[in-house]
């Protein structure tokens, strides 16, 4: 996986781009606001900027646009990074951060916090809960089959997967057709229309801690990629390491779908984006993740919120633009082969 000759793109420059992205969501929308107007809104929370903007202006930036930008950056971020770290692990490209039953956990919890008519609140922390519990029950699979490969740690997944989607499909055929039912499909699909900032200030400490655990085991995660036995052979806990990497993948999986809803194609799309631009060395890989992801999202979101009078739900456009991205991706691949 360690590639030596790749043209590589500086971790700055994806940063940069992440920032203009952000930018230019905070500006696009039904109501127009300049850069000059957003930057002195900015500022204004720090410096005695004189006010020259409304009311209406420093509302769509604070309280509309900002928290829910802020959480498509993080959940962009979590699901690359997530995605980069189990594909490295697994030694799969294919691999995307729901191969454990986390997604399919946190509809279930998410699910029957709306059957039971609960706040948003509790539909967040229903649907943590949930996608926690079914990566605890993949986890446990191995273990009481004394089998701990990395190939029936996988095969638990599908079947726990398969398990809690038969669950999903049971209680959607319990909700109300006329309110439940079209809140559950919306909020499988994705979206961040209803996010607020405490909402994001709720799972970015979390989600922040755990991006930094799995940039600081990159190095590992490479030698994990070489196989268990190299690994070892090289002084890696095996067990250990791939366990804090799944345990913090989880987490940030389960916190992007308590913002978000599932969102398709970012954990699998943007880290061979990210392997086209910087290589396969997970020590670059990895960090460069995070900012494909951020900025992927981000304009997925501002599609979502601007092209239709309603938004549009994220897996929705998400599909749209990864499914031929990952096509072209395969096929630029395979020439070079």
């Amino acid at each position: 996986m360690l590639d030596r000759q790749t043209k590589r793109v500086p971790l700055a420059a994806l940063i940069a781009v992440t920032v203009v992205v952000f930018c230019w969501g905070m500006c696009w929308g039904r109501y127009t606001i300049s850069l000059r107007e957003f930057v002195s809104v900015a500022l204004s929370k720090f410096l005695p900027v004189p006010e020259t903007w409304s009311q209406n202006t420093e509302n769509a930036v604070w309280v509309i646009r900002f928290p829910r930008l802020c959480g498509a950056f993080l959940v962009g971020a979590a699901l690359a990074i997530s995605g980069a770290t189990y594909q490295g692990i697994f030694q799969n490209p294919l691999v995307s951060p729901d191969l454990l039953g986390v997604s399919s956990g946190a509809c279930v919890g998410a699910s029957l916090a709306i059957l039971s008519g609960w706040t948003s609140g509790w539909i967040q922390l229903l649907a943590l809960a949930g996608g926690l519990l079914a990566v605890a029950m993949t986890n446990l699979v191995p273990r009481l089959l004394g089998n701990r490969s990395n190939l029936m740690l996988v095969l638990a997944g599908v079947i726990v997967s398969g398990f809690f989607s038969s669950v999903q499909g049971l209680l959607k055929y319990l909700a109300d057709p006329d309110t439940q039912l079209a809140e559950i499909t919306f909020w499988t699909m994705g979206s961040l229309n209803k996010v607020s900032m405490a909402d994001v200030l709720s799972t970015v400490l979390p989600m922040v801690l755990c991006m930094a655990v799995l940039v600081g085991l990159r190095w590992r995660i490479n030698l994990l990629a070489l196989g268990e036995q190299e690994a070892r052979t090289l002084g890696v806990h095996v067990t250990r390491v791939r366990g804090v990497a799944i345990l913090c993948a989880t987490i940030l999986t389960a916190c992007s779908i308590c913002l978000a809803g599932t969102v398709g194609w970012v954990g699998l799309v943007m880290p061979h984006l990210g392997r086209l631009l910087v290589g396969s060395d997970n020590r670059r890989l990895i960090p460069a993740s995070i900012f494909l992801g951020a900025s992927f999202l981000i304009l997925i979101d501002n599609l979502a919120r601007n092209l239709t009078a309603s938004d549009i739900p994220l897996s929705i456009l998400s599909g749209f633009l990864g499914a031929p991205a990952y096509a072209w991706l395969l096929v630029r691949q395979r020439t070079k082969v």
